[in-house]
């Protein structure tokens, strides 16, 4: 058992290591552990300096640190295979490296870290051309603020970042001018402001007011005169979620995306000087929109459309709009990096592809006949496992109680028939407006390899599928997501796949809150008489909420406003209490495992520590699981291994038998 820190819940006992039981191992060999599982690992957010080598961010160590690759010169070009390339590490946090921003020209680097999960992200400022760790700046080093990088100059000089340090509820915007070491406010208004990019002199800035999920408001703002130009696009009685994306060639034109016509998110270009918007590319209008990238040349542009979740690339060249090819790519969730010169990097990531990143180069404009060229930048540690075994989910929809149909993605172990019932999970996503993707999880591929099927609804209030859908859960409406969360286990059931009572719940931060609320809303459909027994037969809940006025109460107070929206306002306090499973306890029939961070600045450890209270006062035995140098879900590598060892022990013992 692992130490924790005074005050936290003790660990509940847990069986022995030695009653796991290997239920999906091939004919003569010994199954993977889960050691093994969570320690594939690939490097993330690659970025290429102009010298060819790069940057990422890496875990051989247990915690995410920042690597310097420089890569094998071969006569196919430059190798970034492990085995051939050299890689050095720039840091050594102990708590690792939340992220980092390079500058345009490669020189400076800013690193973002935070101590034990709080999330107050620091700046430290490092000269990449001064030897390693002589050039580092303190450029926030508060630990009460969280700070953010947001844009740079595209000369390199100095760059824009949000910090709530004046106000815990409000993040200013700053710009830090890297000669001087002098930091000039540009926007101190109450609310979440941001820069989302800005014109090549940095004298122009398009700015961000996050308001909701579904409120988001768009500025340019003149830094001279500090004068802000509403550009949002929206009707003119009702809100919007707005966003910019770069300023178009010629710096008179915005590409935005709002999601204000028809529902879905789309791009949209905004003339500064007139007003007039259009579609430029109106065929992509039936996806949502989950992001755009223009180089720093303002003449390619690369859009990522969410359609049922799945992750695809399109590219153009701009200001025309013309098609551009892209290399092949395995169905999955597909996302772009750096952009710089006529080199993206993107990466792919699906159930058995762990988020490998790519760099692709485009010819000159102009350049007929010369060939895309795309080379591989980082690659996976497998661990041994086989990860071409692991299963591709299948895209299903089930109707929920009022006929709505339900996305969800379905997974069936190796070598189970389908229509066989087995033991099954339903996996409720974070957010609230969230969405489960196809994409790669070392921890749910291992669930699936010890047997047991999974269900992955995007019940509504998700993302990816259209404003209409994600607004039918706000505030009176929550609870009418809980319930598309037991239809899921209804279609389960009614399809063959599982049995009542071998059912299992499962979800982080709203997911917790979900895996707990339809365990709730499970036993009240038995109490009406709808169902002769329960469907569900256990619970894991990490970093979840189960009081909602409490946690909007204690949760950062920056936080607090956006999620008001969702959730419903502190000034309805019976509302909250009326969707709080803390309040239905004696709902709760099944066995619970309750998992927390003790840091976590967004759903405070209270929620964990008061629902397993409730539950032992019931004469219930909850599982408990509290990291004291955590915050909001675990990062570092033996706590992972740690937790996810026994989440499945916990369902091997409650539904798997």
């Amino acid at each position: 058992m692992r130490r924790l820190a005074p005050g936290c819940l003790l660990l509940a006992a847990l069986l022995p290591l030695s009653a796991f039981t290997a239920r999906a191992a091939s004919p003569g060999h010994e199954p993977a552990s889960i050691q093994q599982f969570l320690r594939i690992r690939v490097p993330g957010t690659p970025v290429l300096l102009p010298d060819g080598s790069l940057l990422q961010r890496d875990w051989p160590d247990g915690v995410f640190q920042l690597y310097h690759v420089t890569p094998k010169a071969t006569p196919e070009g430059p190798s970034y295979k492990p085995a051939e390339a050299t890689t050095v590490a720039l840091t050594d946090f102990t708590d690792g490296l939340a992220g980092f921003s390079v500058s345009p020209t490669g020189r400076h680097v800013v690193l973002l870290h935070a101590a034990g999960g709080n999330e107050n992200t620091q700046l430290t400022l490092v000269d990449l051309s001064a030897p390693a760790g002589t050039a580092r700046v303190p450029v926030v080093a508060n630990p009460k603020v969280q700070a953010n990088v947001n844009a740079w100059k595209l000369d390199g000089t100095s760059f824009v970042y949000t910090a709530n340090d004046e106000s815990p509820n409000d993040f200013h915007v700053y710009s830090y001018d890297i000669a001087t070491g002098k930091h000039t406010k540009l926007v101190s208004e109450e609310g979440s402001w941001s820069v989302l990019t800005m014109t090549r002199d940095g004298s122009r800035m398009l700015v961000l007011h996050d308001l909701s999920a579904s409120d988001a408001r768009c500025y340019e703002l003149d830094v001279a005169t500090g004068k802000r130009t509403d550009i949002t696009l929206k009707p003119a009685d009702t809100t919007a979620a707005c966003g910019a994306i770069a300023y178009m060639p010629g710096e008179r034109s915005v590409l935005m995306a709002s999601d204000y016509k028809a529902g879905t998110t789309r791009l949209y270009v905004r003339d500064l000087r007139t007003g007039a918007v259009r579609e430029p590319l109106p065929a992509l209008g039936k996806f949502d929109l989950d992001g755009a990238v223009v180089n720093d040349q303002g003449d390619l542009l690369v859009v990522e459309t969410n359609e049922d979740g799945y992750g695809v690339l399109h590219a153009y060249s701009l200001p025309g709009f013309v098609p551009q090819p892209l290399p092949p790519m395995e169905r999955g969730v597909a996302g772009t990096g750096a952009f710089r010169g006529r080199t993206l990097i993107w990466s792919n990531t699906n159930a058995r592809t762990p988020g490998l990143a790519y760099a692709t180069t485009w010819p000159a404009a102009g350049a007929k006949g010369a060939p895309l060229v795309t080379r591989q930048l980082t690659y996976v540690d497998d661990q041994g496992v086989d990860l071409a075994a692991f299963p591709l989910p299948e895209l299903v929809h089930y109707p929920a109680f009022d006929g709505l149909q339900i996305p969800a993605f379905l997974f069936m172990p190796p070598g189970v028939a389908k229509g066989t019932p087995i033991p099954f999970v339903v996996y409720y996503h974070g957010g609230p407006e969230g969405q489960n993707r196809p994409g790669f999880s070392a921890a749910l591929q291992y669930i699936i390899s010890r047997g047991f099927g999974m269900l992955m609804p995007n019940v509504r209030g998700s993302l990816g599928y259209g404003r209409q859908f994600q607004m039918l859960d706000n505030y009176k409406l929550r609870w009418n997501s809980v319930k598309d969360g037991v239809d899921a286990a209804e279609w389960l059931v009614k399809s063959g796949y599982a049995k009542p009572g071998k059912i299992a719940t499962y979800g982080g931060s709203y997911g917790g809150f979900m895996s707990v609320a339809c365990n709730v809303e499970d036993q009240q459909r038995v109490d009406r008489g709808e169902r002769k027994e329960r469907l569900f037969g256990a619970c894991i809940d990490v970093v979840g909420i189960v009081n909602m006025k409490g946690f909007l109460e204690k949760t950062s107070g920056y936080r607090r406003k956006l999620r008001e929206a969702e959730y419903g306002p502190l000034s309805d306090p019976e509302f909250l209490e009326s969707v709080s499973s803390i309040h239905k306890v004696d709902k709760i029939q099944v066995p619970v495992f309750v998992a927390h961070g003790f840091n976590d600045p967004r759903v405070p450890v209270e929620e964990a520590m008061q629902l397993a209270i409730a539950l032992k006062d019931k004469g219930r035995n909850p599982r408990v699981f509290i990291a004291p140098d955590e915050g909001h879900g675990f990062v570092k590598l033996d706590n992972r291994i740690y937790f996810n060892e026994r989440a499945v022990h916990f369902l091997q013992e409650t539904i798997g038998q």
